[in-house]
């Protein structure tokens, strides 16, 4: 057996530890029902350390999404939400982070509209590969769309990437569904995929 094979097998179990590993914190993290600033920042600290000697797209784009949430110093509600749900997915298995997950059962337009900004209204739900929801509301705002709550006036519905088959009982399921009942009784809405969203960027 050469070196190379030795540092490839050790290379192999440390990856295996530090998930089973993550996979532990994370769930003692979310135990109570929520996530803290105190806790996010300490998973932030186990992510920075673990990111030198990892080769897990699972870390890099964790510890990247948990160091935008608390870059600007202010850990809202929202975010709160977003990374709940992200560790509650990730824990159970029915969450590929670092894979753009293909969103097969969502209920998206088809085919998808043509999309324009200006004096639109725009709602985003889900976790995003292009950043935090609010960097979302921000590139539309800046093409001259609004932003706002789901409600009947919402012109496009967007769907964040990491979208699983069970979108139905996650944290941004209701919204969905209630896009989709309002379209259903003749209320124009788009209900597209980010994918979709970022080719008109």
């Amino acid at each position: 057996m050469d070196e190379a094979f030795y540092n490839r097998v050790n290379n192999d179990r440390l990856t295996s530890r530090q998930i089973d590993e993550l996979i532990g914190i994370s769930r003692g993290l979310i135990a109570d029902g929520q996530v803290n600033e105190a806790e996010a920042a300490f998973l932030q600290k186990w992510l920075a350390a673990n990111l030198p000697v990892s080769d897990q797209p699972i870390i890099r784009v964790l510890y990247r999404r948990v160091a935008e949430i608390l870059a600007d110093g202010i850990y809202d509600s929202d975010e709160k939400v977003e990374l709940f749900d992200t560790l509650e997915r990730f824990t159970t298995g029915d969450f590929e982070l670092g894979e753009v997950l293909k969103p097969a059962s969502l209920p998206l337009c088809k085919p998808p509209p043509t999309l324009t900004f200006r004096g639109r209204r725009y709602r985003f739900t889900g976790t995003f590969n292009y950043g935090q929801r609010k960097e979302c509301e921000a590139a539309v705002v800046a093409r001259g769309a609004a932003v706002g709550g789901i409600t009947k006036t919402t012109d496009v519905l967007v769907i964040g990437a990491y979208a699983t088959d069970s979108w139905k009982h996650s944290s941004f399921g209701n919204k969905i569904m209630q896009a989709v009942e309002w379209r259903e009784s003749g209320v124009p809405i788009s209900i597209i995929a980010e994918e979709h969203w970022r080719r008109y960027l």
